[in-house]
């Protein structure tokens, strides 16, 4: 196997050349780089990696923390972000906590220790205090931990109010919100903002509240089965996709027709919601744009390229469906 002290001599340079040109780092004339170009072709040489990056200080590898890549968000979101780093010249180790503190703290523990560049964490398992306390340059999706870390999120906010507009010129009288948020997560801005609007217009909201971090299909399917049993009456749902979609099946074995009798507006639009029948009306994330803005956000900070702001709100989009009627929405509420 060819070493770098091969590569100079047949390129007839000091070794030092041949590391500016392999790093990328100072002047190097253009026949010169050719000659040693040249010569690491010929000779098959493959620069030491990971020699490399310890000149650099760097690994050139991004710790990504997501809570189940069984999730279709969370898995568009790992995938796109797998993307958008390789993109940048940078890998992903993406880390599956499964929505256990244990296991958010093990990965989180394991890339600290010197292993990563950074970090993206979706993970929101465990208190703001263990990512505060360390050394890496950390970005979170969707959780506020204060000025020292980014937050990266969706305009949930906005999504609340879209889809409470919809139900309500949608004529809903009594609304089934399915919903499991972590208080310091800004996802809940939706269930907030959709709640109250629906209530100060006089629609009776049932609250259904999930276990936190809970993305398993049974988990899904006994929530769906507690509101058909629990509930009569209900015209109207939102939550995001996966539970929606579990009570739209069962609502619609028992007998209920889509618009007809049950309005339905999901959260997240992940392709699952574009495949069923009747297609979902869907507040749309656009997770390749969070990912894209992780990323460039934990890259200006490591590469110290610019100032980011500390929060960073992504719209989100429309999508008319099947399962509402089309209305004009204005954004009055």
């Amino acid at each position: 196997m060819a070493s770098i002290r091969d590569v100079a001599q047949k390129a007839g340079v000091g070794v030092g050349t041949v590391s500016r040109v392999i790093n990328g780092s100072g002047y190097v004339a253009e026949k010169t780089r050719e000659k040693i170009e040249n010569a690491i072709h010929e000779l098959e040489y493959t620069p030491n990696e990971l020699a490399r990056n310890l000149f650099k200080n760097r690994t050139g590898i991004i710790g990504v923390l997501v809570p189940d890549l069984d999730h279709p968000f969370f898995s568009a979101f790992a995938r796109e972000t797998e993307i958008a780093l390789y993109n940048k010249g940078y890998k992903a180790m993406v880390c599956n906590t499964i929505g256990s503190s244990n296991r958010e703290l093990d990965y989180l523990n394991m890339l600290d220790r010197n292993m990563v560049d950074g970090i993206i964490t979706g993970s929101h398992t465990l208190h703001v205090d263990e990512y505060r306390r360390r050394k890496h340059t950390i970005v979170s999706l969707d959780q506020d931990f204060g000025p020292e870390i980014p937050m990266v999120g969706s305009d949930h906010t906005y999504g609340g109010a879209l889809a409470a507009e919809i139900l309500i010129k949608n004529k809903c009288r009594k609304v089934l919100h399915i919903a499991g948020v972590a208080p310091n997560v800004a996802a809940k801005n939706k269930d907030t903002t959709f709640k109250a609007i629906l209530t100060e217009h006089g629609v009776e909201v049932v609250d259904l509240m999930m276990e936190w971090n809970k993305f398993d299909h049974l988990s899904y399917w006994e929530i769906a089965k507690e509101a058909i049993r629990k509930y009569d009456g209900i015209d109207g749902i939102f939550s995001t996709d996966q539970p929606a979609l579990h009570y739209m099946h069962l609502a619609m074995k028992a007998g209920k027709r889509v618009p007809e009798d049950l309005k339905v507006v999901t959260y997240d639009g992940m392709d699952i919601a574009r495949l069923c029948y009747p297609e979902v009306t869907c507040i749309d994330q656009n997770v390749k744009f969070l990912a894209e803005t992780c990323t460039d956000t934990v890259l200006g900070l490591i590469e110290d390229k610019e100032r980011v702001p500390q929060k960073q709100i992504i719209g989100v989009e429309f999508h008319q469906g099947q399962t509402t009627y089309p209305v004009e929405l204005n954004g009055i509420f």
